[in-house]
């Protein structure tokens, strides 16, 4: 894919002003040619200021995870991985605590931004992590029965594979219970032995690298 376009969409998806009660600015991710597609929920109050997604506490647990999986270090995660996500905006806090949940007109608004990708990337392999992420690409379901698996989905016109992964989050225990545990382990095999992923360890690191 030429670099100029997967430039142009992040400088378009950062002026975007779609949602009037998202919390600017737009948080976007290295503009990795990578057909691999990481799809978060949506920033934290933290990812804006850092300006990067996954970019506080529930990212240090994503990076461990890939760390002991793939071998890959968080440079090398995010130079290999286009990280992308349901909402790009912070949605701001709930007044009963916690993040507020994007409303569903919210959600549908940004969603032309991730078909975009999928396209431009050519992507093969979407990675969703938590249930607001996976439920853009599979049906309503226990967590039991869609982490550890992989599923062939149609995305903006192309079929790819979905592994799907638990949100990293220190809020949910479900990761670091049973049957949580082990399967967090069986789907991030199932990653790391996809052939995107091994076809990415076998290239040189960094931005727009092949």
């Amino acid at each position: 894919m030429p670099p100029k376009a997967l430039e142009q969409h992040l400088r378009s998806l950062l002026r975007c002003d779609r949602c009037p009660r998202m919390h600017k600015p737009v948080v976007v991710g290295r503009p990795a040619d990578s057909r691999i597609l990481l799809v978060g929920q949506a920033p934290g109050d933290r990812e804006p200021v850092m300006g990067r997604p996954f970019a506080w506490t529930a990212g240090k647990t994503l990076f461990r995870w890939f760390s002991g999986s793939l071998g890959w270090d968080e440079e090398r995660v995010r130079d290999r991985i286009y990280f992308a996500a349901v909402c790009r905006c912070f949605p701001g806090k709930n007044p009963k605590g916690g993040d507020r949940v994007p409303a569903p007109e919210e959600i549908e608004a940004c969603s032309g931004w991730l078909e975009r990708e999928v396209r431009l990337l050519r992507t093969e392999l979407v990675i969703p992590v938590g249930k607001l992420a996976i439920g853009r690409f599979l049906e309503p379901a226990p967590l039991q029965d869609q982490v550890g698996r992989s599923f062939r989905v149609r995305v903006a016109g192309r079929e790819v594979d979905c592994i799907p992964l638990p949100h990293p989050s220190g809020a949910s225990p479900w990761h670091r219970m049973e049957p949580g545990k082990t399967l967090l382990g069986k789907g991030l095999s199932l990653i790391a032995a996809h052939p995107a992923v091994r076809a990415r360890s076998l290239t040189p690191s960094g931005p727009l690298a092949g």
